[in-house]
This record gives C-alpha cells, sequence and structure tokens, in this order.
C-alpha cells in the first residue's frame, strides 16, 4: 500500500504524539510526515521523474492544431498532447480561453456546486532550546470564536533538535476564515496573536512570524457523480481531478489520482 511504501522509507510515520480533543474514528490509523507533507509531493515527483517547472501562474488553454496551447502569466505558451488539472475548482473555472467553451453546460453545474472552507494558519517560529511548556503536541479548541487547532509543530512530528528551534501553528475557525477572508491579513494576525495569548498565555515571543490566508483549505462539498475526475476533452485529453473529485484526505488524493492515471493510461 502507499502508506506501507511511505512508512518504510520514513517519509510518514504513525502519530504517537498526544493531541487534545482529536475525535478518533473507528479503524482510522493517522500519521505525521516528519520532513513536512511536502515531502511526500517531493518523493512521488522523483519517483515519476518529471521536470517540474514551480511558480507557473496558468491564464489560458486553448486548443492548437490537436494539442493544447498553455498559456501563463509570465513567458511563452507551451503546447502539450495531454493536460491534468489538480488545482482548486474554483480556479479551474477562472481559466480562459477555449476551455471556457469546452466545458459543457452539465459540467459546468457540476464544478460549480463545488465549496471550500476557508481558514488562516499562523506559524511563529522560535530561536532553538526554547521551550514551550504544554502537556500536548497539539490541540483542537472547541470553545474559541477564531482558534480551532494550536499544534507544536516538532513536537506532533516527533523531531528534537538542538540545532531547530521550535514552531508553533495556529489554524483558526471556519467561520473566522469566512468573515476574514478579504481582511488585511497583517490586521488578520493581530487579531488571531491576541486570541492565542488568551488561550497560552505563557508562550514566549517568537522571532519570527507567518500569517497565510487558505482560501480553499478543505472541501465541504466535492463534485456529484463524478469517479475522481472529469473528462472535459477527449482528443486531445483535457482531465481534471484532486480532492475536489473525492474528499480533503490522503485517501481522497490517492483515490483521485488512480483514477485520472487509469483514465490517461490510453493516450500515452
Amino acid at each position: 500500500s502507499f502508506y506501507e511504501e511511505l512508512e518504510s522509507l520514513g517519509i510518514l510515520k504513525p502519530l504517537t504524539a498526544p493531541v487534545e480533543g482529536m475525535v478518533v474514528r473507528e479503524g482510522s490509523r493517522n500519521y505525521v510526515a516528519p520532513q513536512g507533507i511536502s515531502s511526500v509531493v517531493k518523493y512521488y515527483l522523483e519517483q515519476s521523474g518529471a521536470d517540474v517547472s514551480y511558480e507557473q501562474h496558468i491564464t489560458h488553454i486553448s486548443l492548437r492544431d490537436g494539442r493544447w496551447e498553455v498559456s501563463r502569466r509570465a513567458g511563452l505558451p507551451e503546447q502539450f498532447d495531454v493536460v491534468i488539472l489538480t488545482m482548486p475548482v474554483p480556479q479551474i473555472l477562472q481559466l480562459q480561453g477555449d476551455i471556457v467553451n469546452i466545458i459543457n453546460e452539465s459540467q459546468k453545474q457540476q464544478l460549480e456546486s463545488v465549496s471550500y472552507s476557508s481558514r488562516y494558519a499562523l506559524g511563529l517560529f522560535y530561536e532553538a532550546g526554547t521551550g514551550i511548556a504544554v502537556p500536548w503536541a497539539a490541540r483542537y479548541i472547541t470553545d474559541n470564536p477564531c482558534i480551532r487547532f494550536i499544534s507544536i509543530d516538532n513536537k506532533k512530528r516527533n523531531i528534537d533538535s538542538p540545532e531547530i528551534g521550535p514552531s508553533v501553528v495556529v489554524h483558526t475557525t471556519v467561520t473566522f476564515g469566512s468573515e476574514h477572508l478579504d481582511s488585511d491579513p497583517a490586521e488578520v494576525q493581530q487579531i488571531i496573536l491576541s486570541h492565542l495569548q488568551r488561550i497560552l498565555p505563557s508562550l514566549p515571543k517568537p522571532i519570527s512570524i507567518k500569517c497565510q490566508r487558505w482560501r480553499y483549505s478543505q472541501v465541504t462539498r466535492a463534485v456529484p457523480h463524478c469517479p475522481g475526475h472529469m473528462i472535459l476533452h477527449t482528443q486531445p485529453l483535457l482531465i481534471c481531478g484532486g480532492d475536489g473529485f473525492t474528499r480533503s484526505n490522503f485517501d481522497g488524493c490517492i483515490e483521485s489520482a488512480m483514477s485520472i492515471a487509469e483514465a490517461v493510461k490510453p493516450h500515452l
């Protein structure tokens, strides 16, 4: 299984650190990625042998001589035989070019029905050797209008290093995220910090803070009647997938990836 492979390589490890308030579903197992969830993505990209271009903002997808011409915000357009889209579904609907007319009315309605929760994430970073005196590695908060989750990230991942300072990650509630989605991030940061101070008054002063708006946090309603993907055009193939077509956890991502792979195989 995917879990066994990743666990054998140390990319995933079973979650053993204490998490207060976590609802454990019967039969489920929880894992952590000691080097961050990006290490899972990096592993699969390395295995694929793909030549990856990062920081490319796609704006248009159009048909040109039986291939897909993909335009980006910076740089020249490029042509491809197959295009796979796995960004959040609302961003698929924002693309311009022939894709606008290629998505039929039924598909458009299905894609428009997808919804996501929105929240903010706050990261607080500390000098090596700083102690954070709490009995848990992570905690779900149920009685605060702003904060839903706090994690002492190095503790949660079971990483104790004298060279690396601890970090605290805070997630806001979905309601707070929705209400402040278009607010000034600097103002939002101060609100979150004031609530955090009330919950953890003994928290030391960090050396740096990062506030991240998470517009498409988790899928609350996935594309209906789709087995992990949707084919928008067959020849040449234009297909979309991702957690918006299943659910927002690792199993949902793998399920969509497998269904996309099966759909793409005949076109290779």
